[in-house]
Order: C-alpha cells, then structure tokens, then sequence
C-alpha cells in the first residue's frame, strides 16, 4: 500500500499525505465492498465508492466489471482512482479541504466533518507538522480544531489531463 500510494503522489508531499489521510479515514482493504445504505458500495482499500465505477471505467476504456474488480483487488489501481476523484474536485472546487470532502460526499456538512476527520488523521501519521507540505496558504490556517475556517483554504488550481496525469501546482 505504501508503495502505491508513494507512486501515486508523483513525489509530491502534499499528495502523498493526503492518500495517506484518506487511507487513514477510510480504513478499507483489499477485497472490501461495504454495502452503504443507499445500495453503494465502498471498494478496496480507500473504499472507492461504486458510483464512481462507470465514470472511470469510460475514462480507462474498460468495462465496470473491470473496473470494480481493480478497485477491490488492486490496491494500485485503488489509490489511482482515488487519486483521481480527489484531484479532479480539487480541480472544480479549488478548495484542498472542500476536495477532501468531496471525496466523501456531495453533502456541504457531511463535507466538513470528513474533512475535519482526515485532517486528524493526518496529524495522528505526520505530527505538529503535518500541514507544512501543503503549502503557504494552508500553513496560515489552524487545521484540527476550532473554527471551520480551514475548509475554505485554497490551493493553486490543478489540471487533469486523464486518468492519473496532472500538471504541478505551483506550491
């Protein structure tokens, strides 16, 4: 797992501690499908949920058969798509914490309290510290506590140019 998530961070810090954030959340393994209670299911090891499965099965050119099979058994394959989900809202929103969210959820509150949840979680991995690599406008904002200002912290826009391939943020 920490290769994948290693490889699917490019070398970027930030990223790298955000996988590890949402991989800390969501707690899944190889293999998982959680039934939710709207009839999803959450896959794999960063429990992907499955109403993401047609809309990367179109972008791989593969079928969703395949594509929920990856999701639960390649842990690679795994932290790619999340990789994906959390950088293309990363890429709408432009808001790091508001992207956090919406890996979670279309939902604004259920949006914050993940965020907030991941955040811990980050600081749990990475200690006092944990923030740093996110980059100046992060750094300013209280993460882990207090008032929900640091959801509306914003980064450098990203772009996607297909499954997995970004252009560097300049932070």
């Amino acid at each position: 797992m920490a290769q994948c998530i290693r490889d699917a961070a490019g070398g970027r810090p930030w990223l790298e501690r955000t996988l590890w954030g949402l991989r800390d959340q969501e707690g899944g393994w190889i293999g998982a499908e959680v039934r939710n209670t709207n009839g999803s299911h959450d896959l794999g090891p960063l429990q992907v949920n499955s109403w993401w499965v047609p809309r990367i099965a179109a972008l791989v050119g593969r079928s969703a058969a395949d594509v929920r099979a990856w999701l639960q058994s390649d842990p690679c394959f795994n932290v790619g798509a999340a990789r994906w989900i959390f950088l293309s809202a990363l890429q709408v929103t432009r808001d790091y914490w508001g992207a956090v969210g919406v890996y979670h959820s279309p939902t604004r509150w259920r949006q914050r309290r993940y965020a907030w949840s991941v955040a811990r979680h980050m600081r749990r991995r990475f200690g006092g510290d944990a923030f740093s690599v996110l980059g100046p406008t992060l750094n300013a904002v209280q993460v882990g506590g207090g008032n929900n200002d640091a959801a509306q912290a914003t980064t450098p826009s990203v772009r996607m140019y297909g499954f997995g391939i970004l252009e560097e943020p300049s932070i």
